[in-house]
């Protein structure tokens, strides 16, 4: 096995994403091995690679690592994005719990009917500018800084503009009663990891089609219908 954590999942979004992103943002090169069929799942399964029989599980420093949120913490408290002392971590951890709450809304969008995908967009964005958005344009605004805590890019920053990008796929004018948050968004696309994984050909993962949805209702045999919030 190479120095690199290898990430196991489907060839999309999902749960891995973030932890995608987070790689990315340290600078960190993964692989990434794509569970396209239902033997491949059982193959972990039956191997004990799963501690509670489910993916993201990721391979890194000798542990196989699954629960998205414990992968999440090891990767930002290894590549110093997890803040300087444990105030400062646990306001990453509030930030980024908002943010995964917002995000949640959206994981299982791609598996709604098309009634109730529309029904789900008013309620994201509806949730984004009323609940969300307004607590991390107020910090910006009033600390004056250009990350969300203690002055240092972090786990929060990375958590926070991924969270923007997916909600402005639903609407593309989200932000525009949030200038702090425009600003931040333009700050942070542009740190050079940041950047780098934006562009086309890198390992983000684009909007989850038709091929995902089948792909993970197969995998998981995932037979009933999701509703929307």
């Amino acid at each position: 096995m190479s120095g690199k954590p290898k990430l196991y999942y489907f060839d999309g979004r999902g749960k891995m994403e973030s932890i995608r992103w987070l790689l990315a943002a340290a600078g960190v090169e993964f692989e990434e091995e794509f569970l396209e069929t239902r033997d491949q799942y059982e193959k972990l399964l039956q191997g004990g690679s799963l501690l509670f029989q489910q993916v993201p599980m990721v391979e890194i420093d000798g542990m196989k690592m699954v629960q998205t949120r414990a992968i999440l913490s090891y990767i930002a408290a290894k590549y110093n994005l997890y803040g300087k002392d444990l105030k400062e971590r646990a306001w990453i951890d509030m930030y980024v719990g908002g943010t995964d709450d917002l995000m949640g809304f959206i994981l299982m969008f791609p598996f709604l009917s098309a009634e109730d995908k529309e029904k789900q967009r008013a309620f994201i964005v509806q949730k984004a500018t009323s609940r969300y958005f307004p607590v991390y344009e107020k910090v910006l605004k009033d600390h004056g800084q250009d990350f969300l805590v203690g002055n240092n890019f972090s786990w929060a920053d990375v958590h926070l503009l991924e969270a923007i990008l997916m909600v402005e796929e639903k609407k593309s004018d989200v932000l525009a009663g949030f200038p702090q948050l425009q600003a931040f968004k333009a700050r942070i696309s542009n740190i050079p990891t940041i950047k780098k994984f934006l562009e086309p050909g890198s390992q983000r993962k684009p909007v989850p089609d038709d091929k995902y949805v089948e792909t993970v209702r197969r995998v998981l045999r995932m037979y009933y219908d999701v509703k929307a919030n």
